[in-house]
């Protein structure tokens, strides 16, 4: 008999649970109880740890449910097999989401700019080191990718190395992203609850995972009193707006903001690009979506008849017509009518219609902050170089990118050059004011770190315990070490010890930078261990002693050592 792999790993785990009912004491710790029904993970020889992976949270959000807020699962009576990654949440492929087979592979490659994932994808997973201790502090991960992509099955955010170097619980969780995610139309909001028509479904989908941590960690050997929510990127973004919800009050009582932030234009000099659009950006967006699905199903030629018909509608009909939309339709209306571009939604409920001044006044959920970002955050943003007045940073393709990357042998003599990537507008790399890296920190003067001081200094006017680390390493084998460097990311895949297979470990990690990163690693590691268990990041892995902002303590290593200081 034949089995695909799908089936195995279903067989696996119903062998082990008939090998525990017999007396088999290597699956004992896998089996565990959830508020919806037992499940059965997988033990990790190799990284000392258990883990149990893709288990609901929420029912899938489909059909009726989708752009509702997530309700909890329909409990299952039989062990369910947690050994595998629940599927990605419905989004257009980019080089930073998954493949067509929910993980990092060359399939990522050929579905960029279609739709990927399912919409049937709230699920959680967790890693714990293996043994019977028990009240670990939790690390609750939110992935970054603009809200538009990203998927806890990324090898990045494998959390084992991390729970067992820091000895935590390490919780991933999905959640909706782009429209599907965060969609403010006015058709959609019924009163039902101030969440739900804030258009803010993945931020309720973090909550939603959230109260499954604070109700069945224990369980998994975690402390539902400590818990620590950290995010990237667009998890930062999302962690911030968390901070500033009452609805979140009370399930994390830490929280670690990597590269984002939460300020408006308003809240800025002019000049600056915003980490937050208002609610009526988003507003826009829905409407212009609605028109444009209208158009193409022939039920308007125009905006302005789209208008008319929609006033011949009830909002509960609009609602319907939508939700019986195919999702892959909706997110390939959104590409092409260039619609793109999601957030959290300051709709003055849910969120405040301005979080820093709500923060400034006092009204967020105070918790010790650990923030950060890398040094050369834009370098990972070569698009947005049009901003500048200039052309993209760089003159190949995504896919060319993806591929160049996945083909690189990082300790093989250099074939590729700067030239081969960056257009020749930022050719050489390294000249004054027009060069790569002058334009690329340019764009982050003019991006993150406004951002990042506007947040920092009015939370630090509020409370003590705020500290702030910058990512300086950029020891890869050239040309990436001009081309990346510390870029948007890069810091990542040391803060949870993994270091590849995955989207940029070819071009970082060679034999030769290994004794100095993994040096750094177990640093950085060692921080999050100490500020999830104490709210304070201080260590004796770091050598010094880590003030608080606006003093910033800066990660770097050479080839074999790790190089931290304070600044």
């Amino acid at each position: 008999m034949r089995f695909t792999p799908r089936i195995i790993p279903v067989l696996a785990a119903s062998l082990a649970f008939m090998l525990q009912a017999c007396g088999g004491s290597d699956s004992a710790p896998l089996q565990r109880a959830t508020s919806f029904g037992q499940v059965l993970g997988s033990n990790d020889s190799t990284s000392g740890t258990y883990s149990w992976k893709g288990i609901p949270f929420a029912k899938p959000p489909v059909g009726a449910l989708r752009w509702k807020a997530p309700a909890d699962p329909a409990p299952w009576t039989d062990t369910r097999a947690a050994t595998q990654f629940g599927n990605a949440c419905l989004q257009n492929g980019r080089i930073y989401g998954p493949g067509s087979n929910n993980t990092y592979d060359g399939t990522i490659a050929t579905t960029l700019n279609t739709p990927v994932g399912s919409e049937d994808c709230l699920t959680l997973n967790v890693w714990r080191p293996a043994g019977d201790s028990s009240n670990l502090p939790v690390v609750f991960f939110v992935y970054g990718g603009s809200d538009i992509s990203g998927y806890t099955a990324d090898p990045v955010y494998d959390g084992a190395a991390l729970a067992k170097s820091a000895n935590v619980v390490v919780v991933t969780a999905n959640y909706r992203v782009g429209v599907l995610g965060f969609m403010n139309l006015a058709q959609l909001k019924t009163g039902a609850s101030a969440g739900e028509d804030s258009g803010n479904f993945a931020l309720l989908d973090t909550i939603q995972a959230l109260k499954f941590v604070k109700n069945n960690i224990a369980g998994f050997g975690g402390d539902p009193g400590n818990v620590t929510l950290m995010g990237q990127s667009a998890g930062a973004i999302n962690t911030w707006a968390l901070l500033t919800t009452p609805l979140a009050a009370g399930l994390f009582h830490k929280a670690v903001p990597l590269s984002g932030g939460i300020s408006l234009a308003s809240n800025l000099p002019a000049g600056i690009i915003p980490t937050l659009n208002p609610a009526s950006t988003y507003a826009t967006q829905g409407n212009n979506l609605l028109y444009k699905l209208l158009i193409a199903d022939g039920k308007a030629t125009d905006t302005a008849s789209a208008q008319a018909y929609i006033a011949t509608q009830t909002a509960a009909q609009i609602a319907d017509y939508l939700r019986a939309k195919d999702g892959g339709a909706i997110l390939t209306t959104v590409l092409t009518g260039g619609l793109t571009g999601s957030g959290p939604i300051p709709d003055g409920a849910m969120l405040p219609t301005d979080p820093i001044a709500a923060i400034a006044a006092g009204n967020y959920n105070k918790v010790p902050v650990l923030a950060g970002n890398t040094a050369d955050e834009g370098k990972l943003f070569a698009p947005f170089l049009t901003l500048l007045g200039g052309p993209p940073g760089f003159k190949i393709s995504d896919a060319t990118r993806f591929t160049m990357m996945q083909n690189f042998n990082p300790d093989a003599p250099a074939t590729l050059t700067e030239a081969d990537i960056l257009d020749p507008a930022y050719l050489p790399s390294s000249t004054p004011a027009t060069g790569w890296t002058a334009k690329a920190t340019l764009l982050s003067s003019v991006f993150m770190i406004p951002s990042r001081d506007n947040v920092l200094n009015t939370l630090k006017a509020k409370q003590p315990n705020v500290w702030y680390y910058q990512f300086k390493w950029a020891q890869e084998p050239a040309p990436w070490n001009t081309i990346y460097g510390a870029a948007h990311a890069f810091d990542l895949p040391f803060i949870f010890g993994n270091f590849g297979p995955s989207l940029f470990s070819n071009a970082a990690n060679s034999t030769a930078n290994k004794p100095g990163r993994l040096a750094l690693s177990a640093a950085m590691m060692a921080s999050i261990g100490a500020f999830a268990r104490n709210g304070d990041p201080n260590n004796a892995a770091l050598g010094t002693t880590w003030p608080t902002w606006p003093a910033k303590l800066v990660f770097d290593a050479g080839l074999t050592q790790a190089n931290i200081s304070v600044q």
